[in-house]
């Protein structure tokens, strides 16, 4: 069976993936050798990188969440008989589904 990925889980996994990889370079800090060195700088680097666009990500993420409230508050405001239909019916809906035990 396969697992649905959603945005959510993406972000969580990808952060995850960092907080593992700061802490691997933390418990080979004290290690020495260049080749080791070489490769601390590059993936210090490398979750500078990943950082910055998970914060952009999170940021567009919420950018679009306000733009999605806003564009329902808007219909609301301008079509409020309908917006309560449309409440009314998916409650209906909710209530039959619950009561079908």
């Amino acid at each position: 069976m396969t697992e649905q990925v959603t945005t959510e889980k993406l972000f969580q996994d990808l952060q995850t993936v960092v907080r593992d990889a700061e802490a691997l370079l933390k418990a080979t800090a004290g290690q020495a050798g260049e080749k080791l060195q070489e490769a601390r700088t590059k993936t210090e680097e490398s979750l500078r990188q990943a950082k910055s666009r998970i914060e952009g990500l999170e940021q567009a993420a919420v950018r679009g969440g306000k733009e999605v409230v806003n564009s329902a508050e808007e219909y609301v405001r301008q079509n409020p008989w309908q917006a309560l239909g449309v409440a009314a019916g998916v409650g209906l809906v909710i209530g039959v589904l619950l009561s079908r035990k």
